[in-house]
C-alpha cells in the first residue's frame, strides 16, 4: 500500500508534464491522472486501518490515507473527471490539460499530508495551477482576478509558514500534532492560512469574485474540490487537537451563517453558487467527525450547478424568471438543488442528518437556520419555467449525469437517516424555505454591499481575523 500511495501521488504530476511531449494525448493522460484516483480512494475503502508514512523523520513528509481521506480523494477524482467530459470537444489547449492533471495531483497531495511544510508544498502548487486556469482566457479581467488569487492566498500562506516554523521551535517536529501545546501565535498563524486557503468565513470573501468569473470547468474545479485543502486540515487538526476542535465548530457556524445570508440575497447565478459554496464548507467544519462524507456531497452538486449554470442563457435569477429555459437544464438544477436542501433519496440528505446528529447543542438551532437558508437559495433554480429550447455543449449533459449518479449512489452511505423523524425534518425544512422564498424572498430587491470583497478589504479582513483567532486561542 507504501508503494502504491507514493505512484499514485507522483502519476497525476508525470502525466501533466508528460502531455507536453505527447499534446495529442493531453485529454486521455488527464482522464487517466482522475481515474486511477478513482481506483485509489475504492481501495481506502476497502483498508480496515488507517494508513500513515513517515518518510525523511522529522524534517520529512508525513502522510494519512483513512476513510475521511477517502472521500476527499473521491470527491477530487468525480469532479475531475467530470469537468474532462465538459471539455472533451472544446477547444481547449494542452495547456489546459496539463493544468488540471497538476492540479488534480497537488489537491491529492494536500489531501493526504498531515505535517505543516509537505503541506504547505501541496498548497502552493495548487493554487499556482488554480492560478494558471483561472486567467486561463488571457483577458485583462480574467488575469487580474487569477493574479489577486494568487496574491491573497501566498500573503496567507507566509503567515502559514511562519507558524508551522514555531511549531517546529516548539516540538522539533511539523506533524499536525504539534499543535497540541504550541504556542498561540503559531496556531493564529496556521489557521489563518488554512482560513484563507479554504475560503473559511470573512477570509473566504475573495471567493464569490474568483469562482463566478472563473470559465464554468474552472468554477467546477474550484468550488468542487479545491478550496476544500484548506478545509480538510482545519478538520484534521480538529480530531487529532481536542482542544482545536471547539475552535473549528465555532468557524464552522460562523461561515454557515454568513455564506448563507448572502446566497439568499444573491440575483446573480454564479456568485449565488459561490456564497453556497462558503456555506457549505461551514457545514464540513462545525462537525469535523462526518465531514468528509459531507465534502463528497456539496462537492457532488456544486460541481452539477456549475456546470449546469454555464448552460442557461443569463446569469441573473430576475432575467431567467421571465423565460423559460430548457427542461434538460432545469431537471438538473433542480436534482441538484434538493440534494444540497436535504431532500430524501438523494446523498445530501444522509450528509445532512449525519452532521446534525454529530453537533453540539449549542451548534443545533444556528445550523437549522443554515439549512432554512440553503432551501431558500435554491428555490431560485426550483421555481424557474421550463419549456424553453437553446443550445447546450455537446460535453454538459454527459458531465452531468456522471455526477447526478454519484449524488443517487453515495446516498446509499448513511441509510441510517431514513427515519421518519428525519424524513419529516428534511421536508419540513424544504417546505418551510420554498415558502420563505416564494411570498418573500422572490420580490425582494436588497442588493448586496461587495466593498468587503475588494483588493484591500480582504488584506485589512486578514489582520482581523488573526487577531480574533490569537485571541480564541489564548483565552
Amino acid at each position: 500500500m507504501t508503494t502504491i500511495t507514493i505512484a499514485w501521488i507522483a502519476l497525476p504530476f508525470f502525466l501533466g508534464f508528460t502531455i507536453y511531449l505527447f499534446p495529442k494525448l493531453d485529454k486521455y493522460l488527464s482522464f487517466l491522472a482522475a481515474f486511477t484516483s478513482v481506483g485509489y480512494a475504492a481501495l481506502v475503502f476497502t483498508q480496515t486501518s488507517p494508513l500513515k508514512l513517515k518518510l525523511l523523520d522529522n524534517f520529512g513528509v508525513l502522510l494519512t490515507v483513512d476513510s475521511l481521506t477517502g472521500y476527499f480523494i473521491l470527491t477530487n477524482a468525480l469532479v475531475t473527471i467530470a469537468v474532462l467530459i465538459y471539455c472533451w470537444q472544446s477547444d481547449k489547449t494542452t495547456f489546459f490539460y496539463a493544468q488540471l492533471a497538476i492540479l488534480h495531483g497537488s489537491v491529492n497531495a494536500a489531501f493526504v499530508c498531515t505535517d505543516f511544510i509537505s503541506l504547505y508544498v501541496a498548497l502552493e502548487v495548487s493554487g499556482i495551477a488554480a492560478f494558471l486556469l483561472i486567467a486561463y482566457p488571457r483577458s485583462d479581467r480574467s488575469i487580474w482576478i487569477g493574479l489577486s488569487y494568487l496574491f491573497i492566498s501566498n500573503t496567507a500562506m507566509l503567515f502559514y509558514l511562519v507558524g508551522a516554523v514555531l511549531v517546529y521551535k516548539a516540538h522539533h517536529s511539523f506533524d499536525f500534532a504539534g499543535l497540541q501545546g504550541a504556542p498561540p501565535e503559531a496556531i493564529a498563524l496556521i489557521f489563518l492560512g488554512l482560513l484563507v486557503k479554504g475560503g473559511v468565513f470573512v477570509s473566504g470573501l475573495w471567493l464569490p469574485l474568483t469562482h463566478s468569473e472563473a470559465e464554468t470547468p474552472v468554477s467546477a474545479m474550484l468550488s468542487g474540490v479545491v478550496v476544500k485543502t484548506g478545509v480538510l486540515p482545519l478538520v484534521r487538526c480538529a480530531l487529532v487537537v481536542g482542544e482545536i476542535d471547539p475552535i473549528v465548530r465555532i468557524f464552522g457556524i460562523g461561515t454557515a451563517l454568513l455564506g448563507v445570508s448572502y446566497a439568499v440575497l444573491e440575483k446573480d447565478t454564479k456568485r449565488m453558487l459561490a456564497f453556497s459554496t462558503i456555506s457549505q464548507l461551514g457545514w464540513i467544519l462545525a462537525a469535523p467527525a462526518v465531514g468528509g462524507f459531507y465534502a463528497l456531497s456539496h462537492g457532488l452538486v456544486k460541481s452539477t450547478l456549475f456546470l449546469a449554470a454555464g448552460s442557461l442563457p443569463s446569469r441573473s435569477f430576475k432575467d431567467l424568471q421571465q423565460k423559460p429555459i430548457d427542461t434538460r437544464i432545469w431537471l438538473v438544477l433542480v436534482i441538484a438543488s434538493l440534494s444540497i436542501s436535504g431532500f430524501p433519496l438523494l446523498v445530501g440528505f444522509g450528509a445532512k442528518v449525519w452532521t446534525m446528529k454529530n453537533l453540539l447543542p449549542w451548534q443545533a438551532i444556528a445550523m437549522n437556520i443554515a439549512a432554512v437558508g440553503t432551501a431558500i437559495s435554491f428555490a431560485k433554480f426550483i421555481f424557474l419555467t421550463p419549456g424553453g429550447d437553446i443550445p447546450i455543449k455537446p460535453g454538459v449533459l454527459p458531465a452531468v449525469c456522471l455526477l447526478l449518479a454519484g449524488l443517487i449512489l453515495a446516498n446509499g452511505e448513511y441509510l441510517a437517516a431514513y427515519s421518519l423523524e428525519n424524513i419529516i425534518k428534511a421536508l419540513g425544512t424544504i417546505g418551510i424555505g420554498w415558502l420563505a422564498y416564494y411570498f418573500i424572498f422572490r420580490r425582494a430587491t436588497i442588493k448586496i454591499p461587495h466593498v468587503f470583497e475588494e483588493f484591500e478589504h480582504l488584506l485589512g479582513g486578514m489582520s482581523l481575523i488573526l487577531i480574533l483567532i490569537f485571541w480564541m486561542v489564548w483565552s
